[in-house]
């Protein structure tokens, strides 16, 4: 019997983090850490004490930024800013592709795209004096770095020259000091905002290729494979013929009966071999088909996410029957006992509403892991030392504290019951526990699983058990009268 227990109010709220918000904990913990910040930022402001006008030129930057929206508006603006409030000469550098600076800006002439070529200043992650001129270093969003086009050094994307620089005091260089602090984070973004620009861009001509290149040439195989499968059925046609003209084959003599023998047992092998073979080819081809279409979906890549295609879906016939003949011989190749729980026999056509392909893909990654994980079960338990995957479903009236009539899908593998620190990263992208270490994986799947089973309303998760692991989900079931 499968063996389970309700998820735990920790669990739900661990689950249930989808792309509308963050569980309740973290989202208290993040309002704590804004409003430490807020607090230390007053402090610092206080300790600046920039003046009117020192404050009001930072104001019009940050709204005039917002207001022009052009690449070059922003940098030109950067540079004319220091002149307009502070009679400053100012010229802007940014690193190109190839990790040196480049001139890109000055007060006086805006941003030519040719004309002018000024020797770049040396590199340096500290402000610093050189003549009459101030040079800053222009910095990066630190947590975004590796998101953009180039590659900085130390975080520098750029340099700011603030001339003359004689007559700055103190106080005056570090309001430039955070003047090209923020212009850094704004440039930043902006250089994002492009990049993102042109991967969409590249993504939408991308899903047009994956159409015209891969999605229709892949509906021709159906074809391929019926014409497969029909000179397989040739050979089993020839057999017969084979069968009734030699049906008399040796009667008076032994050693012709014997070779006619042979040869029909011959010929029912290899069609038997042949047709086996070709039913497991197909299968695989119909998922892979599945999977192919489902995640190359053009809504996919115009949304930016996931976008799940709901119809009332047979769990059994439609999801977990297909997926479970895909990796039956995995699992038993390798020794494992594959079993049904109870609630296949107590509920026969488990209905939810559902994405096929996705969840047939959520269902893949629960047999792939087991045929990965699957280990003897522990001393202990009921079954100790037996390598066994028991799947079930039940239907249910509440998922946590949700009343939502939902089916409840679990499969369980047997082995040692995962430490809590291991449990509780399960579901985070990348992670792989110890017992990873001699398969191959990513630690996606389960980060997927978690995506995707949130996208349908549902919840994923994870129980240990006596005899080994268990991992469930819950789908909503179709409203009553919806059309199946």
């Amino acid at each position: 019997m499968t063996e389970k227990t309700a998820p735990t109010a920790d669990i739900l709220l661990q689950e249930t983090e989808g792309p509308e918000g963050i569980d309740p904990r973290e989202a208290r913990k993040r309002v704590e850490f804004l409003s430490r910040r807020i607090h230390e930022k007053i402090d610092d402001y206080e300790e600046y004490q920039f003046s009117k006008q020192e404050s009001r030129a930072l104001n019009i930057f940050f709204d005039l930024a917002q207001e022009n929206t052009g690449k070059h508006d922003l940098l030109a603006l950067s540079v004319v800013v220091p002149k307009v409030f502070f009679d400053k000469d100012t010229d802007l550098y940014l690193l190109n592709a190839d990790g040196e600076l480049e001139w890109r800006c000055c007060s006086d002439a805006g941003c030519p795209a040719s004309g002018i070529a000024l020797e770049p200043p040396a590199f340096s992650a500290e402000p610093r004096l050189e003549g009459n001129s101030y040079l800053l270093p222009i910095k990066g969003n630190h947590e975004l770095i590796s998101q953009l086009p180039i590659k900085p050094r130390r975080d520098v994307i750029g340099m700011l020259v603030v001339r003359p620089a004689s007559d700055l005091n103190e106080h005056q260089r570090l309001f430039f000091e955070k003047y090209a602090n923020r212009i850094g984070y704004r440039i930043h973004n902006r250089l994002i905002s492009q990049k993102n620009k042109e991967h969409l861009e590249f993504i939408r001509n991308l899903v047009d290729d994956i159409g015209h290149n891969v999605i229709v040439p892949n509906m021709y195989f159906k074809l391929y494979y019926k014409r497969l499968e029909s000179k397989i059925n040739i050979l089993r046609d020839i057999a017969k013929q084979f069968q009734r003209f030699t049906s008399d084959c040796g009667m008076d003599d032994p050693k012709r009966a014997e070779v006619c023998n042979s040869l029909k047992q011959e010929m029912d092998f290899t069609f038997q071999s042949l047709m086996d073979q070709y039913q497991e080819i197909h299968r695989h081809y119909e998922q892979t088909s599945l999977f192919l279409e489902t995640l190359l979906r053009r809504s996919h890549f115009e949304k930016g996410h996931y976008v799940v295609d709901l119809k009332p879906v047979n769990l059994h016939a439609q999801v977990v029957k297909p997926q479970l003949e895909r990796y039956r011989g995995r699992l038993e190749d390798r020794g494992v006992r594959i079993e049904a729980g109870p609630g296949t026999e107590s509920v026969r056509d488990p209905m939810v509403l559902a994405d096929v392909g996705l969840i047939s893909q959520v269902v893949a990654n629960f047999f792939s892991n087991a045929a990965k994980y699957t280990r003897p079960a522990p001393r202990g338990a009921d079954r100790p030392g037996e390598s066994f995957v028991i799947y079930d479903w039940d239907e249910v009236e509440r998922v946590g504290d949700r009343e939502m009539p939902a089916v409840r899908f679990s499969v369980l593998t047997s082995g040692e019951p995962l430490a809590d620190e291991e449990a509780g990263q399960l579901f985070t992208d990348g992670f792989r526990g110890r017992n990873a270490s001699q398969e191959y994986g990513t630690g996606h799947g389960l980060s997927f699983v978690r995506e995707v089973v949130g996208l349908h309303r549902g919840v994923a998760g994870y129980e240990p058990a006596p005899s080994g692991n268990l991992f469930f989900f819950y789908l909503p079931q179709p409203d009553e009268g919806e059309p199946v």
